[in-house]
């Protein structure tokens, strides 16, 4: 491939990728409201972008896609998965940094 056709590629993916988060920010909000309440969904997305704690999103967008989108859940599971697989496995590692200090 030629750069300008790798340049504008990886543009596009960047595009693609940006609004795929913001979709799930959305959903993860609307699911968690759904389920909780409107200020529950706010601590969530506020702890999303302040404190890059994104798992109650996550969670909120597995409940938009299954609950108000009523999709199947295998479906609303691959749209929240994305996330959900670089979050377990940091998850994993900070539990087992914070046993090896003790």
């Amino acid at each position: 491939m030629g750069e300008r056709t790798e340049q504008t590629l990886g543009c596009g993916l960047a595009v693609f990728f940006l609004a795929f988060g913001l979709v799930q920010l959305w959903a993860g909000w609307a699911g968690l409201e759904d389920a909780f309440g409107s200020g529950w969904a706010i601590a969530a997305v506020l702890a999303a972008i302040f404190f890059r704690f994104t798992l109650p999103v996550v969670v909120g967008g597995f409940l938009c896609a299954k609950n108000i989108w009523e999709w199947h859940w295998f479906f609303a599971l691959l749209f929240a998965a994305p996330g959900l697989l670089f979050m377990v496995p940091s998850i994993f590692t900070s539990l087992m940094d914070a046993v090896r200090r003790r």
